[in-house]
């Protein structure tokens, strides 16, 4: 009896798991610059689906985690990039050019 509830909590715990595990925590996205703002400190991104923030494809401005971001890229560029959802909205946390 112990056995059968043992197995059956188990299932229980992975059934309410996989669905957290499968949304990946280090997911990155890609995307194109559309534009950039110094002034706001923000990048303007049309990008496909976030599934790390469960958001589909659109084009948005995001804040950055380092300004020296805004000097990097220009509009046109492709990158990958992964943004975080913060207190002050969107922020992007990593990008890169893309390859």
């Amino acid at each position: 009896m112990r056995s059968m509830l043992r197995r059956v909590l188990l299932a229980a715990i992975l059934f309410v798991s996989v669905p957290v595990l499968a949304a990946d925590p280090l997911a990155i996205s890609e995307g194109t610059v559309k534009s950039i703002d110094k002034t706001k400190s923000t990048i303007t991104l049309s990008h496909g689906p976030l599934t790390n923030l469960g958001m589909p494809g659109m084009t948005m401005p995001f804040a950055v985690q380092d300004k020296a971001w805004l000097e990097k890229f220009k509009p046109g560029d492709k990158v990958r990039f992964r943004a975080e959802e913060g207190k002050a909205g969107y922020t992007i946390v990593r990008i890169e050019a893309a390859s």
